[in-house]
Order: structure tokens, then sequence, then C-alpha cells
């Protein structure tokens, strides 16, 4: 008998192999069943009306809908998927576009199985996760300002093929756009946090987990865990990918 809920997934890319293959991995585990497969993001959109799977992994480009706008629309319809994006290296571009689009986090297609079924089971539970690798290109993107997410949705809107995009000419026009607007804008949200809360945000922001910002600033891991709740709270971030993207567009680091 089943001790714990069976999560539901939905797997959204426009290559049959690669859906068969998650398919094949995600069902040979007795917690995780694939309820639904599409092969663009109008059909991810539908799936998810339809079938309301608790995640669904979503490649970013596709025919029809890519995977950014099948997010976003996701994101405004249903309360209980969460969505995990897919992406490569040459994508790195779109990924801070696709967390704002309410992704619960991104994984690179060549993780490992074992990294993929726990990175499932670890959204469920309301977490995020962001690929250890990409994390550290995602950080060095937005340090050096060349991560802009109209860029990139205006950028993955076009039809030529990924080999023929210009990572290098999309951060030449973030920056572009990015030094035509000062000063910057800030949330409101941001004078909600405490002094503390602001240090614990950026070393979140840092990639830090709650042992390590423990470790960082000599404070106790269930004082870190309470202040990460009520950052989330304030914020009004769904988990710690949303607090991250909220860190960098408020320029806490």
């Amino acid at each position: 008998m089943q001790d714990h809920p069976v999560i539901t997934v939905g797997i959204a890319d426009d290559q049959e192999l690669v859906r068969t293959g998650f398919s094949l991995v995600i069902d040979s585990q007795p917690d995780l069943h694939v309820i639904g497969m599409a092969a663009d993001g109008e059909q991810a959109v539908e799936l998810v009306q339809q079938q309301q799977p608790d995640i669904m992994l979503m490649d970013v480009r596709m025919p029809n809908m890519d995977g950014i706008a099948a997010t976003e629309r996701i994101s405004a319809i249903s309360e209980t998927t969460r969505v995990i994006m897919l992406t490569t290296f040459d994508l790195d571009e779109y990924v801070m576009a696709a967390i704002s689009a309410g992704a619960s986090g991104f994984l690179l297609k060549d993780t490992e199985p074992e990294t993929l079924l726990a990175s499932i089971r670890t959204v469920y539970q309301g977490n995020a996760i962001i690929a250890p690798t990409a994390t550290k290109r995602l950080i060095e993107h937005m340090n050096q300002g060349t991560m802009n997410p109209d860029v990139a949705r205006t950028t993955l809107d076009k039809t030529q093929p990924t080999s023929q995009l210009q990572p290098s000419s999309i951060a030449h026009s973030a920056q572009s756009s990015m030094s035509s607007s000062t000063p910057y804008y800030t949330d409101p949200e941001l004078e909600l946090l405490t002094d503390r809360e602001r240090e614990v945000l950026v070393e979140i922001a840092h990639g830090l987990s709650n042992q390590e910002i423990a470790d960082q600033l000599y404070i106790g891991l269930p004082t870190v865990k309470t202040h990460v709740a009520h950052i989330l709270q304030k914020i009004h971030a769904r988990d710690r990918v949303q607090a991250v993207v909220f860190a960098y567009e408020n320029h806490l680091v």
C-alpha cells in the first residue's frame, strides 16, 4: 500500500525522444507518475488546465508557444502546478525570464536521473531548485548586468534556430537598456525587511543553504529558517528562486 501521495508530473518538450526518456525515468519510481506530455507550450497549458499535474517539466524553446510564455500562463491559471524549467548552457540568457515568469527552478537537460527525481520531490514539497553549475553562471551574468528578462523574452520570440543566437549581442542590448534607467526602482516590499532579513536575503542570493547562512552570520539554523519564512512572506515570493530574483532586481547584490 502506498504510504505517500503519488506526485503527478507533466512533460513539455518538442522532442519526442526527450519526452519519452524523461517519462521512463520518472515512471520507474513508485511515488512519481507522468500523467501527460506536450509537444509545445500551448499543449502544456492545456495539459495543466485539464490534468492539474503537481509538477510540470518545461522546455524553454518550443514551437507555437515557448516555455516562458507557457509558464506565465500556467502561473496565472494554476495555484498548485509548479514548473521546473529545462535548459541547456546555450540558453542561460533565458533563465532569468523563466524564473520571473513563475518557474520554481531550472535544471540542465543533461542532469543525472537521480538529480532530476530528487528535484521533482523537492519542488513538490514547496522548495525551489537551481542546477548548481547553472547557478554559478546565472550569478555571473547578473553580476555583469548581462541578464535582462525583457531582452531574453524578445530574443526567444524570434524564430531563428538556437545555434544562431548571439549571447554577446543579447548582453550588449541588456547593458544598453540598463544604463538608460537610472535611478533604479526598488520594490516597496524591500522596506518591510529588517536589517537581519536583508543580510539573510543577500546570502540566499549568493546561493547559500540555510546551514551555510547560519554559519556565515553566526546564528542558529532555526533562526535562519524563521528569517527565510518571513522574507518570503514579506516580498510575496513563492520560493527561494523568486527571492534571488527579488534581491538582484533590487540591487542588494
